[in-house]
């Protein structure tokens, strides 16, 4: 009887330190998860992924966007050389959806996805539609599968738009305006749906 005792005693005390020692790893990963997390959290994203929407009457316009930071850099002229294709953001190329037919310099940009692309210069901007909209950054731009170019002339400002920004706007329910915002400069274009 005493010996069934111990073994019971003996039984009961390594289970119970066998399931401490399994609580005390179960712990061990669960704050090793939450430290990732917090070190996850404090990385900061340089160029977040982002994009600009607007409906003007039943037309859906999506604009999608990689936006880079200034961060104490000259942009145009600088980081960004004049006269250079530039694919309008960070890493892949900026592209713009349209489910209706729009209107810009007089020109059509049928309804579908295009990669937006831009020639910076200190007078005046080209701004391209390519039909290649999935692209990585400009290394698969081809001047061959343009859709539409456009001149535009830049504002300057004397304070800075420290992201890259993206807005359309609705100026009737069949016009609007997109415009880009970055560093000292802005450009902005109108559109007619068709």
């Amino acid at each position: 009887m005493k010996n069934a005792l111990k073994l019971i005693l003996i039984l009961l005390l390594f289970f119970n330190c066998k399931n401490e020692t399994k609580k005390e790893l179960n712990e061990n990963n669960h704050q090793h998860h939450q430290v990732d997390k917090k070190k996850e959290s404090k990385k900061k994203v340089l160029s977040p992924h982002t994009s600009a929407m607007a409906m003007i009457g039943d037309t859906h316009i999506r604009i999608d966007y990689s936006s880079p930071g200034v961060r104490g850099r000259i942009i145009f002229g600088g980081l960004l050389a004049y006269d250079q294709v530039w694919q309008a953001g960070a890493h892949r190329a900026t592209w713009i959806e349209t489910n209706r037919d729009l209107s810009i310099d007089g020109k059509i940009l049928s309804a579908g996805k295009y990669g937006v692309f831009t020639i910076p210069s200190k007078k005046e901007w080209t701004i391209i539609f390519n039909s290649n909209w999935d692209q990585h950054g400009k290394d698969d731009y081809d001047e061959k599968e343009d859709v539409i170019r456009f001149k535009v002339t830049p504002s300057l400002s004397d304070s800075i738009t420290e992201h890259l920004i993206y807005k359309i706007e609705k100026v009737t329910d069949s016009s609007g305006a997109i415009s880009l915002e970055w560093e000292k400069v802005a450009i902005k274009f109108p559109f007619q749906i068709q």
